[in-house]
């Protein structure tokens, strides 16, 4: 389920919450055990445990609540009555997460992945795993975790490029504590509203499957999609299955230097199967292949009232089957203030490559002849303590009559460099190129994808690329014990340009400077950081306004 932009500060869904709750009993969530296992000093090191042949013994699961009413600072009637309210996590849906059971052999590299499993549901501030007591040849385990507010009513705004985005809705990211995702909204974008429902589970029926379902209807159209899966959910996988169904009818339009250039109706009817093998992690390494099958129908027709016939894409009939594989590098690094405040963050390190390729033909019932390819590759380089690189690139797109067709090519380089313990410079570079895109498809540059300074889909070209220099700074600060607090501040450039827009005119390159503040929901899974920035553009059309405002919540800083 695609997560939506949002701004909603945790104290409000903690207020909002009290609100919608206090006429209903609270449901209790199970309980946790009671105080750890005493570290033994004598517990083995991780090499010694392997070693000895430990298997694993005892899995303590300790599963705390929002605030830790233990610490005097925390401890007050608000924030008593919030862990009261809230329905802790089972320690069921924690344990079918875990990669090792009691009897397992003892494996530090499976404590270390399952953490990141962990740590990727948005209903847990942060997880650890460790072994705790030994004896007798067998090594106990506690698993700690600790839950974030989950349920959201309420109001949403966010500010982008000049264009708002609103939202009334009711959220819940871990229903009744078994780590199921619930959104009823309304949802209202200078292109459309929309009325949603939305349901989500990573571990349908406490299996390895998961599912997402929406529902919604819009005011120029409406979408149905279905999705179930079982993926490769860890390194050590051996297959995977599933499939999607998406069934879309909506407005769509094309942008010309921040306004809309033309507009028609899209119909789309998607369905994917697809079923996977891998021989496992091996020597660091996995290979993972896979098999499937796509039919992907999209229709366009011109809306009342169009003028230019040449507005309207061609109709796509694409159905083909396919072969991808992936290799995949076990590398992984934790570190803590690069995208977040103050928060766990599993930096991957290693090499990743991936590649489809699948053969679209009238005999498939496509309305083509076509070869349907992508291909992407991850690095992460790791130059010290103080500096780290990493670098992604995609290509995907199709080959009819031995020409590329609706094809981007493109890549982004980030950095990270630590000046000292609080502050850190970052850098963004990425550039895209396109070749021959359908007319529905365009490559964007403006306030809502990286020019701050600048309105929504302010350009659009048949290139692209973007530079971002980012002074960040991480304060201290912890108000009221809900909030991290940093900063930053920042200079965008960029441009896009070529290929056929309807003649608008090109404002050439553009560059902005400005500040931000950042507010990481340290108590909310509902959105990690909030970014309030003020940018100013230094080119572009005299119109534009000469100072930007941006709100927006986003998953990194």
């Amino acid at each position: 389920m695609t997560p939506m932009v949002r701004i909603g500060l945790p104290v409000l869904l903690v207020f909002s919450a009290f609100c919608l709750m206090t006429a209903v009993p609270a449901l209790a969530g199970e309980a946790a055990p009671g105080a750890p296992a005493d570290i033994d000093d004598r517990v083995p090191t991780d090499e010694e445990l392997v070693s000895r042949g430990a298997t694993i013994g005892d899995i303590l699961i300790r599963n705390e609540n929002i605030f830790d009413l233990g610490d005097p600072r925390e401890d007050n009637w608000l924030f008593r009555l919030a862990n009261r309210l809230h329905i802790r996590t089972r320690r069921s849906t924690i344990a079918n997460q875990l990669l090792f059971r009691t009897g397992d052999p003892y494996n530090r590299r499976l404590l270390d992945e399952s953490e990141r499993i962990l740590r990727s549901n948005r209903y847990f501030h942060d997880a650890r795993i460790r072994p705790v007591a030994f004896r007798g040849g067998r090594v106990d385990i506690e698993v700690l975790t600790r839950d974030v507010w989950t349920l959201r009513p309420g109001f949403s705004f966010t500010r982008v490029g000049g264009r708002n985005t609103t939202s009334l809705d009711f959220q819940e990211t871990n229903f009744l504590g078994g780590g199921s995702a619930v959104r009823i909204a309304r949802t209202s974008t200078f292109e459309r509203d929309t009325n949603s429902l939305e349901f989500a589970d990573e571990h349908l029926f406490r299996s390895r499957w998961r599912t997402g379902v929406l529902l919604s209807d819009s005011d120029d159209g409406r979408k149905r999609s279905f999705l179930l899966e079982r993926p490769f959910y860890a390194l050590d996988t051996r297959w995977t299955g599933g499939g999607s169904v998406i069934d879309d009818d909506r407005i769509d339009s094309l942008a010309a230097q921040g306004r809309v250039a033309s507009r028609f109706r899209t119909r789309v009817k998607f369905l994917r199967f697809h079923g996977g093998w891998s021989g496992g992690l091996s020597r660091g390494w996995v290979r993972r292949w896979t098999l499937g099958a796509t039919r992907d129908e999209t229709r366009f027709s011109a809306l009342p009232g169009q003028a230019a016939p040449d507005a309207v894409p061609e109709d796509r009939i694409l159905a083909y089957p396919w072969i991808g594989f992936e290799l995949l590098e076990d590398r992984f690094e934790e570190a803590k203030n690069r995208d977040q405040i103050e928060r766990t963050e599993d930096f991957f390190l290693g090499t990743r490559l991936g590649a489809s390729l699948g053969y679209a033909s009238p005999g498939f019932s496509s309305d083509r002849d076509a070869l349907i390819f992508s291909a992407s590759l991850g690095k992460g380089i790791d130059f010290g303590e103080r500096w780290v690189l990493t670098f992604n690139g995609t290509a995907d797109g199709r080959v009819e009559s031995g020409t590329a067709r609706n094809t981007v090519v493109g890549g982004a380089a980030r950095q990270y460099f630590r000046l000292a313990e609080k502050w850190l410079f970052f850098a963004l570079l990425s550039a895209d190129r396109a070749i021959r895109l359908d007319l529905d498809r365009q490559l964007l540059l403006g306030g809502d994808n990286g020019l701050r300074g600048y309105p929504a889909r302010y350009q659009a070209g048949d290139r692209r690329f973007l530079l971002t220099l980012e002074q960040r700074f991480y304060t201290p600060w912890y108000p009221f014990r809900l909030f991290r607090l940093g900063g930053a501040v920042f200079f965008d450039m960029g441009r896009a340009w070529g290929g056929d827009f309807r003649s608008v005119p090109d404002p050439g390159l553009l560059r902005d400077v400005g500040a931000g503040l950042r507010i990481g929901s340290a108590r909310s899974g509902l959105g990690n950081v909030i970014h309030i920035d003020v940018a100013f553009p230094l080119d572009g059309d005299p119109s534009i306004d000469r100072v930007q405002l941006l709100v927006v919540t986003k998953q990194s800083f």
